[in-house]
This record gives structure tokens, sequence and C-alpha cells, in this order.
């Protein structure tokens, strides 16, 4: 549920007040960037990765604003200190075109039940390609339907598979695997590089794994070459999964969850 205010155009409004006219023509094409963030304990958290992230997305697909980043950086921390907000999910939109439009908003941190660290949970597969893939756009029909149908099979996220046979990532999370002890994920010019995924990946330097900068083919899941998989996001750090489609994994999740342990640690010390 969304809150008591939010921020439009470096200004603190209500929320109700947050609007954009349905008729402006970049928000019919959805001509937009955006980031979410966690908000933890009033602040926050990896902040300057994802306005630096939101200002690529915008670079990569030609939106040019007027929004500076000490403009952004404050107009978080007004909110914050405004609502008096010390857990959430913050989203950050930029809409394109001769008048841009900033908007930053929040609700309730996302969060899950512990049951899904300590059991995993189901994927599913669903075949497509974001256009873009490097870049965080509001162009999200292919995950929104991704996502619905995995749902109503009863699962947590759908995994996009691309022409290829190979797994990207997930519909709102990056994806992973493990194979002879190696860490297999996409390479970064197929995929968002995601603020997580960077800590995932600085994580298993740290713990001595070996990490491939190449995607799993559904071909190599169906026949169980990988023995532990997982996805990573702003609000999952690293989730396990016990079964993608009709294919199930190891449930010890060993190296899955000591990776979420050290990227949870570095979020308590972001400033």
């Amino acid at each position: 549920m969304f809150k008591e205010h939010a921020i439009m155009n470096g200004k603190i409004v209500k929320v109700e007040d947050a609007v954009v006219n349905i008729a402006y023509r970049e928000v019919q094409f959805s001509f937009s960037a955006y980031e979410s963030i966690s908000v933890v304990n009033g602040r926050a958290i990896f902040l300057e990765d994802h306005i630096t992230r939101l200002f690529n997305s915008c670079v990569g697909i030609k939106l040019r604003h007027p929004f500076r980043r000490s403009e952004i950086k404050k107009s978080i921390i007004d909110l914050i200190n405004v609502d008096k907000i010390d857990k959430a999910t913050m989203r950050i939109l930029i809409i394109g075109g001769n008048d841009a439009k900033l908007f930053i908003t929040y609700t309730d941190k996302i969060s899950y039940p512990d049951s899904y660290y300590q059991d995993g949970v189901l994927v599913t597969t669903y075949e497509g390609e974001r256009l873009f893939p490097k870049f965080k756009t509001s162009n999200l029909l292919l995950s929104y339907i991704a996502l619905e149908d995995a749902r109503s099979r009863g699962a947590f996220e759908a995994i996009l598979v691309n022409r290829d046979g190979y797994l990207l990532e997930g519909t709102r999370s990056n994806f992973y695997g493990f194979k002879n002890n190696k860490l297999y994920t996409a390479a970064n010019e197929f995929v968002l590089e995601g603020i997580t995924r960077t800590r995932i990946l600085e994580a298993s330097e740290q713990l001595g794994i070996e990490v491939v900068m190449r995607a799993p083919l559904l071909k190599e899941i169906r026949e169980k070459k990988f023995d532990e998989v997982f996805i990573s996001s702003t609000s999952m750090a690293a989730m396990p999964i016990k079964a993608i489609d009709d294919v199930g994994f190891d449930t010890n999740f060993s190296r899955t969850l000591s990776l979420m342990k050290i990227v949870r640690e570095k979020e308590q010390f972001d400033s």
C-alpha cells in the first residue's frame, strides 16, 4: 500500500497528487526508467549504486532529463524524514520527454517467509527476451505475463529462456546455478546488472567460488547438470530454488545461504 507522501520533481507532495497526464505520449509508450531501493532502519541501501544504474538506464534508452544525483538523494532523504520511514521499498521513476518527470514513492518493505530460504521456492520457465536487457525500464509486459503464468502454476518466479535455450534471468531477479562447484550466471551484456548480483559475485570471490559468466542452458537443467540453483534481487538477497518446472534440486542450499549471509551483512554496513 502506498503511503502518505511522495516526491514529484523534487517536491514533497501528497501521494494522491503525484500524478501525470495519461495523454502524455511518453506515458503511453512507457518511455521511462526506474529503480527499486530497500530502506532499512531509515537508510536507503546501496543508494549510490542504484542512482548510478538509474542514470545508466536513462542514457541507454536516450532518455534525457534535468535531474541531478544530489537532487534525487536529497529527495529520498526528505521523504524518509517527512514520513519517518523505517523499513520500505522505495521506487524512483523518471519519465522522459520535453517535460521530464521524476517520481519517488514507497510501499511496505517486501519480505519473505523463512520457509522460502529453508525449503527453497518453485520457479517455472518462460520463453522470451527482455527489450534492452541491460537497462531497467518500464517496458515490463513480458515480465508481467511470465510472472502471472508462474503464479497460475503455483510458482514464485519465472525464469526467462532466450531463443538459444539459455536461462538468462527472472522477471524480477537474477539467476545462478552451481555446477562442479563453479557458479554459472549470464554474461553482463545479456541481463540487467543487478545491485545485489554485484554483491553475490563479490561474495563468491570471497568464498573462493569460481564464477563462470555463462548462463545455464535449459537442456542442462533438465539433465540435472546443476546441483544447486538460486535467484537474487534487492528484496530477496539470495533465494534458493527447490525446483524448476518439474526438475528438483538438492535442498541443502549451503552455498546459496552462505552467499545470502554475506550480502545481508554488506547491507548492514552500507551507509
